[in-house]
């Protein structure tokens, strides 16, 4: 597609606009055939390829570990098994070193959150024409323009999805909080903390934000960084299309950032489950 005879500006925004499904401005239920219909369809709208691949990555993981389960010896373990058995050991000694409570949903929240958020990451590094080439090629077939098929493929570059997992662990930080210190004791925090009860207005204001500040900075952290590897991916696919010399350039530094992005795909994993670990660890304590 990088050769296709379109402008970089519209190669880029047709990279970095999604699948979606939504209500069109004369009231009729639709797919978005452009970024600007896309855009108009407004909160409502569904993305659909970020739906797929989240979805589907989640059952990959499902189907992995419970495999692993069904299969799994007390005698000499197989490559697999010796796998799956570091993922669990490594999450169960980050839980233990960063939660201080006793929940036995936070060690199996914590592994699916790492491993299901790594998946996702590793989409980044599939070659950024090729899945969406394929998705042109089978609109083609259906007699859509292959410019207006959009297929985005890695679901922690929309923000949709990483909100989406951010405000599930925020409403587990609620509801923990209310569980354990009561909805008086959660209020109480709130509103005398950290200057005490004259402080109020003050108190509240504070806290308000620094809880708040939780999910958003979760999921802002995921997307950014993600959205950000994306994007140079795209920046270096555009020099294919400029030549042999240009071209082999472009293949020599899409190399070197894949290796540099592996480490940031597996660091924002790891940070999005230690950041959840420690947020329902610090809602289970209680201040006095």
């Amino acid at each position: 597609m990088a050769g296709d005879t379109i402008t970089s500006t519209e190669y880029i925004q047709h990279h970095l606009t999604n699948w979606t499904y939504g209500k069109h401005p004369d009231g009729h239920w639709g797919f978005a055939h452009s970024a600007q219909e896309a855009t108009e369809m407004g909160f409502w709208a569904i993305h659909v390829d970020s739906m797929i691949w989240s979805i589907f990555l989640g059952a990959v993981f499902i189907f992995m570990f419970s495999r692993a389960a069904k299969t799994m010896t007390a005698g000499v373990p197989g490559g697999f098994q010796n796998f799956i058995e570091w993922v669990v050991d490594f999450v169960n000694e980050n839980v233990r070193g960063s939660f201080s409570a006793k929940n036995d949903l936070v060690a199996p929240l914590a592994l699916t959150i790492f491993f299901w958020v790594l998946l996702m990451n590793l989409m980044d590094l599939v070659p950024v024409d090729l899945i969406p080439r394929i998705a042109q090629e089978i609109g083609a077939a259906f007699g859509a323009d292959p410019h207006h098929v959009y297929f985005k493929v890695v679901p922690t570059t929309d923000p949709n999805i990483t909100f989406g997992m951010a405000l599930g662990i925020f409403i587990l930080m609620l509801y923990y909080s209310i569980k354990m210190k009561g909805l008086g004791g959660f209020f109480g925090e709130l509103a005398f903390q950290p200057f005490g009860k004259w402080g109020m207005p003050a108190n509240l204001l504070l806290e308000g934000i620094s809880l708040i500040s939780k999910p958003v900075s979760l999921a802002l952290r995921l997307f950014g960084n993600l959205y950000a590897g994306e994007m140079i991916f795209i920046l270096i696919a555009l020099l294919y299309s400029g030549g042999i010399i240009w071209g082999t350039l472009g293949g020599f530094l899409q190399l070197g950032w894949a290796i540099f992005h592996i480490l940031i795909i597996f660091l924002q994993a790891f940070i999005f489950m230690v950041l959840t670990i420690v947020y329902l660890d610090m809602a289970h304590q209680e201040h006095h």
